[in-house]
């Protein structure tokens, strides 16, 4: 079983290569549209990483205020259907991230720069050197998840009160977090190709299967995943395909 990990790329979720963005600072500010995922989904647990140090920064992120979620309605209206869906099998949706303002990317960014600043490295990129993640694309300019409609995410099984098994956990840097690792994600065939893991790491047939029935649930309603990372998906017809926001992540005032 490997560690956890965590391709910024979705920790800076969907990337994008383009420098431009369109999007007006007072439309970026605006959180009307916006709702708190416990509020639309109140079987979700949250444990929100960027508002504690326990992630491959090692510090609270910019931008965090408050330990909640957030998600454009459009988002959290069908993640309530995929808990609906999941609650039936025995599980509850947890939530890592959802909506990230704009200021937490570019706080990844100076830790990116910052070549020196390895304290998290053996958690998150033990197989990596810091040096490749720019141009890996493990982190870039702008995320999916600024745009409000993105969301990190496992699967609570309440049958053990434990997560269910991954073979891995958020925000593991490298090829082990990808959906395609150890199978195939288009047909939820496990191969135990783990010819991609630089270090030779590999994930069980059942941890496998199991990213597999997040994958589905999320499928099912309307939610497309991220080549690079099991734990991460976007909305597919999602609102706000090109606004980047940039309010902080805290309890919305406008509900």
């Amino acid at each position: 079983m490997f560690a956890a990990i965590l391709l910024l790329c979705g920790v800076m979720a969907g990337c994008r290569k383009s420098s431009t963005v369109k999007s007006e600072v007072s439309a970026a500010e605006d959180t009307s549209q916006f709702v708190v995922l416990t509020d639309a989904v109140p079987d979700a647990i949250l444990e929100i990483r960027y508002f504690s140090t326990y992630n491959f920064v090692g510090d609270r992120i910019d931008g965090y205020l408050e330990p909640t979620a957030l998600l454009t309605k459009q988002a959290a209206d069908s993640l309530r259907a995929v808990s609906d869906d999941v609650v039936k099998l025995g599980y509850r949706l947890k939530i890592y991230d959802a909506y990230r303002p704009q200021m937490a990317v570019d706080h990844f960014v100076r830790w990116a720069e910052d070549i020196a600043d390895t304290r998290m490295k053996d958690y998150f990129y033990p197989d990596l050197d810091k040096n490749v993640l720019f141009p890996q694309e493990y982190i870039c300019a702008r995320s999916g998840h600024s745009r409000g409609s993105t969301i990190d995410m496992t699967l609570f099984d309440m049958a053990t009160e434990k997560e269910l098994d991954m073979g891995g956990t958020f925000d593991w840097f490298g090829p082990e977090s990808h959906p395609d690792f150890c199978g195939n994600p288009e047909t939820y065939e496990f191969t135990g190709d783990n010819s991609k893991s630089p270090a030779g790491r590999t994930i069980t047939k059942e941890q496998f299967a199991n990213r597999m029935i997040l994958r589905q649930a999320m499928l099912r309603h309307g939610f497309k995943p991220f080549p690079t990372e099991w734990w991460h998906f976007t909305l597919d017809n999602e609102p706000f395909p090109d606004t980047y926001f940039t309010f902080p992540v805290r309890q919305l005032t406008n509900q």
